[in-house]
This record gives structure tokens, sequence and C-alpha cells, in this order.
């Protein structure tokens, strides 16, 4: 059983929330992993805009010939959020997802910029999304998305001890709320129906915390 530790945040209605905190851990299958085999010459600027930034980088390959390299660099963090319920219920997110042109079911998710805690981006985000806030999180660890072209790094979190409210949608968002038990969504997640990697990170991670660790 992984050991934990566990500090109280304030949250903006001056209400604690308990942080319990898992060490991670990054497994280690090799020596040298440190080492870059790539080599940069030079770096341009292709494309900037609030969300992401693409750049153009010349390299020198691991195989010593150079070549170029695009790199999409996205200036906020990725954050998921599973929230469930005393009696093992959790809320997924119905949108249409534009860039795909299809319609989604995903856990509560969103942005948090650079300069913001990730937890107060992660406790805003369920906020707004779902109307629900919670007193006590686990931080359930980091994850990168389409690491061979992005920078992009996220981290998800458990919700409990939640309180149901209100959601209030940014402009650009039409939501559908679902409720349902863990085990349905954790299944949705394994046979395909969900296919959103944030998604399916934070549900199978919620699902092998809750069976594995206690409850302090």
């Amino acid at each position: 059983m992984p050991s934990q530790c566990t500090q109280k945040v304030r949250e903006k209605n001056h209400k604690v929330a308990l942080l319990v905190k898992i060490p991670y851990h990054i497994p280690m299958n090799k020596p040298n992993l440190s080492e870059n085999p790539w080599r940069t010459r030079g770096s341009r600027e292709i494309y900037v805009n609030p969300w992401i930034r693409v750049r153009e980088d010349y390299v020198v390959r691991a195989d010593g010939q150079d070549g170029i390299y695009g790199v999409v660099e996205f200036q906020s963090y990725a954050l998921g959020i599973v929230p469930v319920t005393d009696s093992g219920e959790t809320f997924l997110v119905g949108q249409w997802r534009y860039p795909l042109g299809l319609y989604s079911w995903e856990i509560p998710e969103g942005g948090g910029s650079l300069s913001v805690p990730l937890l107060d981006s992660a406790q805003r985000e369920l906020a707004e999304e779902t109307g629900i806030t919670a007193s006590r999180w686990t931080d359930l660890g980091p994850f990168h998305l389409s690491n061979s072209v992005t920078t992009e790094t996220g981290q998800v979190f458990l919700a409990q001890s939640l309180t149901l409210g209100d959601a209030q949608p940014e402009g650009d968002e039409v939501l559908r709320v679902r409720r349902l038990p863990l085990t349905e969504a954790y299944a949705m997640a394994l046979d395909g129906r969900i296919t959103d990697g944030v998604s399916i990170i934070g549900l199978a991670r919620a699902v092998h915390l809750l069976a594995n660790v206690a409850t302090p």
C-alpha cells in the first residue's frame, strides 16, 4: 500500500479542503535514460495564439542526420477530476469536441493557468462544469498526452466529500452532466465508449486507488 501525506488547502469560499498526495513511481527500465540523443541547432515560431504555440526545430537526430521537428507547446495545464460520492457514484460531462467532430463523454476537465496552483484550477473547473465542490481531494498524479508532438502536461485529481450545486459553464461550452456508478464509468473507459485520454487515465487511477488504499 503506498504511503500518503496530507495537507489542508483553503478554497475560495474559505472552507478548508483536505488534499491527499500519493508518491508517484516513475519506472526507470534502462540506465542512462536521462541522456538526450537529440541536438537542437535552432528553432522558429510558426504560429501562436492564447492556447498553443507551434514551433519548428532544426535538429540533429540520434543517427547524426539533420532534420526538423514540429512541436506544439500548450499554454496551460490539462486537468481532470474524478468526483466520487459516498455511495460510489461519479459524474461525467458530455460535450461536442470540435477538432474530432464527435460527441464525447468525459470526466470534468479543462485547462489551468501555468501561474495558478493546479488544485485551485481543478476546483474551479469542477464547480464550473458540474456545480460540485469537494472538501477532500487526492492528487492522482501527472500525465503527458501526444508526447511525440506536444508539450501538453496535466494532472488528475480524485474529489470526495461532495456538495452539489448548479453548473456555470463558459460561453463556448454546451454541457450535459450525467450521474452514474463509478464502476459503470470505468467500464465505459475500458470498452471504448469513453475515448478521451484524460478521462481514461483519471478513471483508471481513481478506481485503482479506491480499491487498494483505505480511506484514513
